[in-house]
C-alpha cells in the first residue's frame, strides 16, 4: 500500500510539471505588422495598417499596409510566413491597406483572400451609373450600343488573386466572422468596409481597418451590447474628429459598449490615443508597429 502511494504522489508531482492543456493555454494573438508608430527602431513606421492573427491554430492576416516593400520587409523580421497563412482579410479598398498585395501575391498567389464587395477589387461595376438610358441617341452614342451586359466587371491591379468578394456577415470558420459596414454619413458612403470579429469564452477579439462607418455602427453590426467585446485593435479613424466628439466616443466605448480592453492604431489619431488612454487607463495596450497583444481564454 505504501509503495502504491508513493507511485501515486510521483504520478501526481510528474504531471504538475506537465504544461497544461493546450485548450488552458490557447490564446487570440494579434501582431502589428504596419503601423506609423512603435518602439522597435529596426522596423519600418508607415502609414496604414497590417496585423497577423492567430486563433485555434489558424494564422489570418488582416491588411497588407501602405507600401509593399516596406510590408516585405517588416514581415521578414517579425518572422511573418506569407507563404503560411490560412485566409487574408482587406478590411477596405484604400491603399494604405491593399499596397502589400504585391508582395502578398508575389510569394502567396492562391491564398484566399476575403474582400468587402466592391468593383475595386474585380466586382461589378454599380448598376446606378446605367439607371438612365436615353433611347433618342443612335447607337454609337449609347452605352455597349444600347445592349448592356448583364454584368460589367470593374477592373482591378490584381486580376488572378483569389478574392472572395463579402455583401453581408459571413463566418469564415467556426467563431470567426466578418461584417461589413457601410458610412451612413456624408463620408466615404462608397466604400464598404469588414471587421474581424473572433468569439472567445471571455467575449469577442474584433479588428477593425479604418472604423470609416464608425466604430459604434461596427460595434452595434456585431450585438456588442449582449457578445461582449473582449478586445478592440485597430483604427478607429479619429483624426479629423473633433476633441469633444472623440472624447465622448471614448467614454461611451468604456462605459455604453464595455469594452474590457483596447488596442488603438493607425488613424485613431493622438489626441484620440491620449483620450482612450485616459478613459481606459490599465485596460489600454499599447498598439504599435511590432507589438503582440494577446488575450487568452
Amino acid at each position: 500500500m505504501i509503495r502504491n502511494l508513493i507511485l501515486t504522489l510521483g504520478v501526481v508531482f510528474i504531471l504538475a510539471l506537465l504544461p497544461a492543456p493546450l485548450a488552458a493555454q490557447s490564446a487570440t494573438r494579434v501582431s502589428i505588422v504596419v503601423d506609423a508608430f512603435g518602439q522597435a527602431s529596426s522596423l519600418k513606421r508607415d502609414w496604414g495598417f497590417a496585423a497577423l492573427v492567430t486563433h485555434g491554430g489558424k494564422r489570418i492576416l488582416f491588411d497588407t499596409g501602405n507600401n509593399s516593400e516596406n510590408f516585405a520587409e517588416n514581415a521578414r523580421k517579425l518572422h511573418v510566413d506569407l507563404e503560411n497563412l490560412d485566409f487574408v482579410v482587406i478590411s477596405h479598398r484604400h491603399g494604405d491597406h491593399t499596397d502589400g498585395l504585391r508582395e502578398l501575391l508575389r510569394v502567396n498567389p492562391k491564398v484566399k483572400i476575403y474582400v468587402p464587395a466592391d468593383e475595386y477589387f474585380g466586382g461589378p461595376t454599380p448598376q446606378v451609373f446605367f439607371r438612365r438610358p436615353e433611347p433618342s441617341l443612335p447607337a454609337h452614342m449609347r452605352y455597349f450600343g444600347g445592349n448592356l451586359p448583364k454584368e460589367v466587371p470593374h477592373g482591378t491591379p490584381w486580376k488572378n488573386a483569389h478574392f472572395i468578394p463579402v455583401a453581408t456577415a459571413l463566418e469564415v470558420m467556426p467563431g470567426v466572422r466578418l461584417v461589413r459596414n457601410l458610412s451612413q454619413g456624408p463620408l466615404f458612403t462608397e466604400t464598404p468596409e469588414l471587421s474581424l470579429a473572433i468569439d472567445t469564452e471571455k467575449g469577442q477579439v474584433v479588428l477593425v481597418g479604418c472604423s470609416h462607418p464608425g466604430i459604434e455602427q461596427i460595434l452595434a453590426s456585431l450585438d456588442a451590447k449582449k457578445k461582449p467585446v473582449r478586445l478592440l485593435v485597430g483604427g478607429l479613424h479619429l483624426v479629423t474628429t473633433p476633441d469633444a466628439e472623440v472624447d465622448r466616443l471614448a467614454l461611451a466605448l468604456r462605459d455604453e459598449w464595455k469594452v474590457a480592453r483596447i488596442a488603438p492604431g493607425h488613424c485613431t489619431g493622438e489626441y484620440g490615443f491620449a483620450a482612450l488612454r485616459k478613459a481606459f487607463g490599465e485596460r489600454y495596450t499599447y498598439a504599435g508597429v511590432g507589438s503582440v497583444i494577446e488575450e487568452h481564454d
